[in-house]
C-alpha cells in the first residue's frame, strides 16, 4: 500500500503544509476545500499528511512534557489549537501486582478514561470539531456504541454546533446515553446494530445533511495519534526507552491505525528507529472479532460480521472501517491480534480494579488479551508492555455493579455492624 511510506514531498494540493492522501491510489487533495471522507477517484481511505514531520524536540517547551494535553503536539496536527475542554495528558499507571501475575518485565496501563468525557474519543473530537469549524458546517453527526456520541455531544456543544447521534437501540450503556442527552444532542435509536447506524450516517454525510465525525474522518485520527506520542514520551521519561508492545482494544480500529501513523511519522522524521516502533497488538471480544479473523487467516481485508454480541459494548462492531489502515499496522510492527471471552474481560476488569484503575468492559480487553498471549508464549517475559484502557468504569455502571461485590444489608446499629463483619 502506498500509504506505508511517509515522505515530506508536498503536493500542489497542500494548504499550509497539510494535505490528504489516499492510502490506496496515492491521489492528493487540499485538506479544507470541500468535504470528503474518502478518495474521489477510488473510494479509498484518506490520511492527513504534513510537510514538516514531528520530532520529540518540537513538542512543547522543555520542562512542560505531558502537561499540555493533545495540543502540546500541535506540531503533528493540522492546527495550533482546537475546540478543547482540555483533553489528553492521561496517566500511565504502574500496576506492580498485575505486572507480576502476568509475568512481563514491565507493564504500564495508559488510562484514557481520564479524558473529559471519560474516553479516548475526546482526543479525536478536539481536532475533528475544529476542522468542522474550518469547513463551515452547522450539523455534526456520528454513529456510536456510546463513547463517540458522548464526546461529539460535548465538543459540538462547546463549539455551538448541532449534534445528531445514531445509536443501536438497546445496545448502548446508560452512562453514555446520559452524556449525549445532557449535552443536548439529538439522539436517534436505530433498529439495527452499530454498523447499520454508520451506514446511515455515511449516507446522510454523502447527501450533505451532516458532517461525519466517526473515525472514517481522517482528521479524527490525528487527535487519537497523540495517544501514541504521549505513551512514547511518558514511557521513555520513566523507563529510559520505549515499550516493546502496545496492547489495545479494537472496535472500529481507529486507535490501531492512529498509533501506527504516529510511529511512522516519528520514524520518518528520525525521532525513532524502525526497531523502536512498538508491536501493535489488537484485542477483540470473541463475539465481535473480524480483525482477529483477518490476522489469523492472513487476509489483507476483513469480512464483515453482521451478527455481533459482547458485553464489551464499546467494541461491539462487525465492520471496522479502519481495517485497511490497521491491518498493516499490526503486521508491519510484528504485532498480532487475539480474541477473548466476555468472562475473561470481566475478570480483567476486576483485576484492574484491584490496582485502583476503574474501566468499562471494553477497556479491560487489553489486559485479558495480554494474559492470553502471555499464556500462549506469544508475549515474552522480558517484554515491556503498555496496555491501553479506553473508557472509564462509570461509562457502564451496570457492568461495574455486575462485576463488583454485592451490597450487604445491615441494621442501623454499630454493634450489629460489628457482629455482621465478624460473622
Amino acid at each position: 500500500m502506498s500509504y506505508l511510506k511517509i515522505t515530506q514531498d508536498e503536493p500542489a494540493a497542500a494548504t499550509d503544509g497539510v494535505w490528504l492522501t489516499c492510502i490506496e491510489c496515492g491521489e492528493t487533495f487540499a485538506p479544507f476545500e470541500g468535504i470528503r471522507y474518502t478518495c474521489d477517484d477510488c473510494g479509498g481511505l484518506l490520511e492527513v499528511r504534513y510537510a514538516d514531520l514531528p520530532t520529540f524536540e518540537n513538542f512543547g517547551d522543555e520542562g512542560t512534557a505531558f502537561h499540555g494535553g493533545v495540543w502540546r503536539y500541535s506540531a503533528a496536527l493540522p492546527f495550533n489549537t482546537g475546540v478543547t475542554l482540555p483533553e489528553g495528558n492521561t496517566p500511565l499507571h504502574e500496576v506492580p501486582r498485575l505486572e507480576d501475575k502476568i509475568g512481563v518485565e514491565r507493564l504500564r496501563v495508559k488510562h484514557e478514561g481520564m479524558n473529559p468525557t471519560g474516553s479516548f474519543k475526546d482526543r479525536g473530537m478536539t481536532v475533528g470539531v475544529r476542522v468542522a469549524q474550518e469547513v463551515g458546517v452547522d450539523r455534526l453527526a456520528c454513529a456510536s456504541t456510546g463513547n463517540t456520541s458522548a464526546a461529539l455531544s460535548a465538543y459540538g456543544s462547546r463549539a455551538g454546533l448541532q449534534v445528531l447521534v445514531l445509536l443501536p437501540e438497546g445496545k448502548v450503556a446508560a452512562g453514555k446515553i446520559a452524556q449525549a442527552s445532557l449535552h443536548g444532542a439529538r439522539i436517534l435509536e436505530v433498529d439495527g446494530n452499530f454498523d447499520r447506524c454508520l451506514d446511515i450516517v455515511q449516507n446522510l454525510a454523502d447527501r450533505g445533511e451532516a458532517y461525519l465525525l466517526n473515525s472514517l474522518n481522517p482528521f479524527r485520527l490525528e487527535g487519537q495519534k497523540t495517544i501514541g506520542l504521549e505513551i512514547m514520551e511518558q514511557f521513555d521519561a520513566e523507563e529510559g526507552g520505549f515499550p516493546d508492545r502496545i496492547v489495545l482494544p479494537v472496535g472500529n480500529a481507529g486507535n490501531t491505525a492512529a498509533l501506527y501513523k504516529a510511529f511512522r511519522e516519528l520514524e520518518a522524521s528520525g525521532a525513532i528507529d524502525e526497531d523502536e516502533i512498538p508491536k501493535l497488538t489488537g484485542v477483540q471480544a470473541e463475539g465481535s472479532a473480524p480483525m482477529v479473523e483477518a490476522i489469523e487467516e492472513g487476509w489483507d481485508h476483513i469480512e464483515r460480521w453482521d451478527d455481533v454480541e459482547t458485553k464489551a459494548t464499546a467494541i461491539r462492531i462487525g465492520n471496522p472501517v479502519n481495517a485497511p489502515k490497521a491491518l498493516p499496522g499490526i503486521r508491519e510492527t510484528d504485532g498480532t491480534a487475539v480474541a477473548v471471552s466476555d468472562a475473561e474481560i470481566t475478570d480483567a476488569q476486576r483485576t484492574l480494579a484491584e490496582e485502583g484503575i476503574g474501566v468499562e468492559p471494553a477497556s479491560a480487553a487489553s489486559i485479558a488479551g495480554l494474559r492470553k498471549l502471555r499464556d500462549r508464549g506469544v508475549v515474552d517475559e522480558d517484554e515491556r508492555v503498555v496496555c491501553l484502557t479506553t473508557g472509564h468504569l462509570l461509562k457502564d455502571p451496570d457492568a461495574a455493579v455486575e462485576a463488583g461485590t454485592e451490597p450487604e444489608p445491615v441494621p442501623a446499629d454499630t454493634d450489629a455492624v460489628l457482629e455482621h463483619l465478624q460473622s
